[in-house]
């Protein structure tokens, strides 16, 4: 038998994006008929393991874009696909950490990070178990046993963190999670979330309205969302990173960089 002497090649496909947002549209009817397009023709994608930002001003269709990716907004046009497969329905794969705080006033830390396991069907003794080591893991250990309204505004904020990352989702969706908070918390919150996905490198889309906290918070990639209408977009490749402007009396540290050979590009998104 003669050998064909052709070398075997495989070609494997690319991975599906963990997000893919794509031709988006978002529109809301009002009286006498009238339309109102939030969000016209967006499209997104964020990579399983890349921190993608969404940075801009209020009322231009951040948090839409957001909760469709949660699947608690369906299109009015344009396809939402996670890991691949459209979605249909909420997004079981993925945790959101609103702006609002989320936590029960009548529970402990402790119990509010491990209230999303025992629903699950997790035992008590294990889901307890498995909130006390999260609590260590955002700075929280003496403080399982604090209510709510016993925490300072950062700590609530840690408690949050720790009650969507106890379920391991593969998606992390954040709608301004630090907003309310003082700068230096501010910046305190962005190393520990840094931290965190470093250590565990989840898909992570990042609403801010802030720019600097976004380019802070985030070096690899960025979407920049103008005031509603039509998005346009195009890719920034090695744009540097916006100034940051010293306010008096406060203190701010250059997170550091992304590792090495992760994109350095940019995306940018104008109405």
């Amino acid at each position: 038998m003669q050998e064909s002497g052709a070398a075997l090649r495989t070609t494997i496909a690319p991975a599906a994006p963990a997000v893919a947002l794509g031709d988006v549209t978002i529109a809301f009817r009002l009286g006498g008929n009238a339309v109102y397009t939030a969000v016209e023709q967006a499209s997104l994608s964020v990579a399983d393991g890349e921190f993608v930002a969404i940075v801009g001003p209020t009322g231009c269709g951040k948090s839409t874009l957001l909760n469709v990716a949660a699947g608690l907004l369906a299109p009015s046009a344009g396809t939402a696909a996670i890991f691949g497969h459209p979605l249909a329905g909420l997004n079981r794969q993925a945790g959101y950490l609103f702006q609002a705080e989320a936590l029960f006033p009548w529970k402990t830390a402790r119990e509010n990070v491990a209230i999303g396991l025992e629903v699950a069907g997790t035992s008590r003794a294990e889901a307890q178990r498995r909130a006390e080591d999260w609590l260590g893991r955002v700075g929280l250990n003496a403080f399982g046993g604090r209510y709510p309204h016993m925490l300072s505004g950062g700590q609530r904020k840690r408690v949050g963190l720790a009650q969507v990352l106890i379920r391991d989702p593969k998606i992390l969706l954040m709608d301004e999670p630090f907003g309310p908070l003082d700068a230096q918390t501010r910046q305190i919150m962005g190393n520990l979330l840094l931290d965190l996905w470093t250590a565990d490198r989840k898909a992570v889309l990042f609403v801010t309205h802030d720019l600097e906290g976004g380019d802070r918070a985030l070096r690899p990639r960025r979407h920049h969302v103008g005031r509603p209408g039509r998005a346009h977009h195009r890719r920034l490749a090695g744009a540097p990173a916006a100034p940051a402007r010293h306010r008096r009396g406060e203190a701010r540290r250059r997170l550091p960089r992304a590792a090495p050979g992760r994109s350095g590009t940019r995306s940018r998104k104008r109405c």
